[in-house]
């Protein structure tokens, strides 16, 4: 009999148990999902810089940190702005007021950035840019829960054209795309290329997304300036370079200066038009054991090593589901504070930290595009020059125009 009691007690306890475990699972199930929302280019001239490629390191760094925080399942979402500003604005106030989202990531090209900006300002909402380049940002349109992650046109100039005044490349034509992140890009070469004894002999806009560059080409030519500088991104540098090299541009003295562009775009371009061409960039998938062991798994699932764009949402993801776990909560303001106190050390930053700004101070790198006879293979496209610190490389906090900056 005793033994039958002892039994019925052991069993109890089991049933008892089980429910308890049950119970908790229920209620985790119970819990809504923690969504974060990519704003992306996926089918236009930005879609091989951000696009799937930034959704897919977005999934990677959820599925690495566990899948679920808070006892809450992570979801990725990912939409297609269509480089419209409007239309940007439009998904993230949807993504925001009705589908849920605690965090948008990535938003890339900065006239549909500084729209979607503004929608998770007005709501309190973080907001991470990646692929966007505009320093307006981390200036005027910066906010409390607003992150320039990547880099922006400051940097960009400051790495690029100060190494080519330097080297004696000291006169500039800028061929603009006409927008926000064209006209920051022209503004902040200029002001670097004028302040370290060089010139600016004069520039052209042309439209987003263009497929005829030789108008704007021929003015680049006829300036005889030593540098045709291409303030512009994506396949709008991709058909410069190549169309500069078609009518013998560079043959004819003058050099060419992305300076904004990505491995992707020079592996679009062919070593053999792209060789010589310095540039900036905050990534690169060949620069060390870390760098070229996150990138054998994303190209593993996109086959092809990511842009800087795409490793920083890896990265930035990452940074904010920890901050998330940390404060125990999903609320901007805690999980920002976190965000901002804790130093970013992985593949993409070492001892990286975002600014009250806004901007995530990191290193940046000045590469030169190697000769084909110097490639090992397809995507072994760069040469190290120069690391320069983040604190040289971005605009300094006495520089911001950041409202939220005392000074």
């Amino acid at each position: 009999m005793k033994r039958i009691n002892s039994m019925k007690r052991i069993l109890s306890g089991i049933f008892a148990a089980a429910f308890v475990l049950s119970a908790s699972a229920a209620q985790a199930q119970d819990k809504p999902p923690l969504k974060i929302g990519g704003i992306l280019d996926m089918s236009s001239l930005y879609a091989d810089i951000t696009g799937p490629g930034s959704e897919t390191a977005a999934k990677m760094a959820v599925e690495d940190f566990g899948g679920e925080v808070l006892g809450r399942k992570i979801q990725v979402l990912a939409a297609d702005h269509l480089n419209k500003a409007d239309l940007s604005a439009n998904i993230a106030r949807d993504m925001l007021d009705n589908q849920g989202v605690e965090m948008i990531y990535d938003v890339a090209a900065s006239a549909t950035a500084l729209a979607a900006g503004e929608i998770a300002k007005a709501r309190n909402k973080i907001v991470i840019f990646n692929g966007p380049g505009s320093i307006r940002l981390t200036n005027e349109a910066c906010g409390p829960y607003t992150v320039h992650y990547v880099f922006d046109t400051f940097g960009q100039a400051n790495v690029t054209g100060l190494a080519a005044v330097k080297s004696g490349l000291d006169s500039w034509f800028f061929l603009t795309a006409d927008y926000a992140f064209g006209q920051d890009l022209e503004k902040d070469t200029s002001n670097v290329v004028i302040e370290t004894g060089g010139k600016v002999l004069g520039n052209v806009r042309h439209p987003l997304n263009t497929s005829d560059f030789s108008s704007f080409l021929l003015q680049a030519q006829a300036s005889k300036a030593k540098v045709i500088g291409l303030a512009n991104a994506g396949g709008d540098t991709v058909n410069a370079i190549k169309q500069a090299a078609e009518f013998g541009i560079t043959k004819g003295g003058q050099k060419i200066s992305p300076l904004l562009a990505f491995v992707t775009d020079i592996d679009s371009i062919g070593l053999e038009t792209a060789q010589g061409l310095l540039l900036a960039e905050a990534f690169y998938w060949d620069l060390n054991d870390d760098t070229r062991a996150f990138s054998k798994r994303f190209t593993e699932r996109m086959k092809r090593p990511p842009t800087s764009a795409q490793a920083g949402v890896y990265s930035s993801v990452t940074h904010y589901l920890k901050a998330v776990k940390a404060a125990g909560t999903t609320d901007s303001a805690a999980v920002m504070k976190l965000m901002k106190e804790t130093p970013i050390n992985d593949f993409f930053a070492k001892n990286g930290k975002i600014r009250e700004d806004g901007r995530m101070l990191h290193d940046m790198y000045l590469f030169e595009v190697k000769k084909p006879s110097e490639s090992k293979g397809r995507w072994d496209d760069y040469k190290l020059l120069a690391t320069v610190p983040g604190n040289e490389a971005f605009q300094s906090l006495e520089q911001s125009r950041c409202p939220l900056v005392k000074k």
